[in-house]
C-alpha cells in the first residue's frame, strides 16, 4: 500500500494520516466511502483498515504541510588576496583598540594590584566588592578573640 503512494508522500506521512483517520474512525466519524454492509463485516469494522480503503480511493480532507527551510537567494562572493588582508588587518586593529580601553580603565595602586574605579564597577554592576588585605587582618582579630572567650 505504501508504494502506491511512494512519490506522493513518505511512509511516515502515510502512517501518521492513517493514524488520525483511525482515530477519528474510532470517535465515531462518518465513514467517507460507500460500503456495503458485507464490506464492513469483511474488515471486521477495523477503523485501521477502513482508513487504508479511504486512503487509497483518495477521498481523505487531509493535508499534509512539509516545513522546508529557507533558501537564501543571495550568492556567496569569493574574496581576493587583497580583500582577505584588509579584514584581517581592520579586525586586529579594533582589537587592539578593545585591548587598550580595557587598559586605559585599568587603575594602578601603589603596590601595584590593578583595581577598577568605584564608578566602573557600579556601572558594570557587579556586586561583589574587591578584597582588601586590612579585612584579612580583621577577620584573624576576630578568631583570636573568639579563641580566647
Amino acid at each position: 500500500m505504501i508504494e502506491k503512494f511512494e512519490g506522493k508522500f513518505t511512509k511516515y506521512e502515510v502512517a501518521r494520516i492513517l493514524g488520525a483517520r483511525s482515530l477519528q474512525l474510532s470517535m465515531d466519524a462518518p465513514v467517507l466511502l460507500k460500503m456495503t454492509k458485507e464490506e464492513e463485516e469483511e474488515l471486521n469494522y477495523d477503523t485501521l483498515r477502513i482508513a487504508e480503503k479511504e486512503l487509497e480511493a483518495e477521498v481523505l480532507p487531509i493535508t499534509v504541510r512539509r516545513p522546508l527551510p529557507k533558501k537564501s537567494g543571495k550568492a556567496i562572493k569569493k574574496l581576493s588576496e587583497e580583500e582577505i588582508k584588509e579584514r584581517l588587518e581592520k579586525k586586529a586593529r579594533e582589537e587592539k583598540e578593545v585591548k587598550e580601553e580595557k587598559e586605559e580603565k585599568v587603575e594602578y595602586k601603589e603596590d601595584g594590584e590593578e583595581v577598577k574605579e568605584e564608578r566602573e564597577i557600579s556601572e558594570e554592576g557587579e556586586i561583589m566588592e574587591l578584597a582588601n588585605p586590612e579585612d584579612e587582618s580583621v577577620s584573624e582579630d576576630v578568631t583570636e578573640e573568639a579563641e580566647e572567650i
